[in-house]
């Protein structure tokens, strides 16, 4: 007899928005693609990683200019459907994970973006690994995931916080 198991990296990112006055004005949850590039640093850090220590991971925002398509195939370095929402206060958000539970391991708390610009955002990614920086924009690390929000783009205004949280799973 012939006992299989099979292991998929997915997950789920929660967002919503609170305007400068402090009004929820939208709340999100989607589902995102984990791209070939993080599975595979992933699986080698897993597998291979005896001293490994995890650089990042920093998680951006997904603007709806010049969007196209996230694919399997992008990286930092190289994602030609989509561009970063930079417009917001800081650094990218580093992610802070609770101890993973039934083969899920969610953010402790939620990631906040102080927004200082109007814009709209499509979605979020997780970047991390070496050579990856929260510093907005930048193209270095491994691209972990990308998900857009499945109620479409969404509104964001100048005082206002952007909340994100993240579970993955396998």
């Amino acid at each position: 007899m012939l006992f299989t198991e099979a292991a998929r990296a997915q997950g789920i990112f929660t967002a919503w928005f609170v305007d400068k006055d402090g009004n929820l004005c939208w709340v999100e949850e989607f589902e995102n693609t984990v791209v070939t590039a993080g599975k595979n640093l992933a699986l080698d850090s897993y597998l291979a990683g005896s001293a490994y220590t995890v650089v990042g991971p920093y998680l951006g925002l997904i603007s709806s200019v010049g969007y196209s398509a996230i694919a399997a195939g992008d990286t930092m370095a190289s994602h030609p459907g989509w561009t970063e929402f930079t417009g917001y206060s800081g650094s990218r958000a580093t992610a802070a994970w609770s101890a993973a539970a039934a083969g899920a391991k969610a953010f402790s708390s939620p990631a906040a973006f102080s927004i200082n610009a109007a814009g709209t955002v499509k979605g979020g990614f997780l970047v991390f690994g070496p050579g990856a920086l929260a510093t907005p924009g930048n193209t270095g690390g491994t691209l972990y995931s990308a998900g857009l929000f499945t109620g479409g783009d969404q509104p964001v205004t100048s005082g206002g916080t952007l909340s994100v949280s993240y579970t993955a799973s396998l």
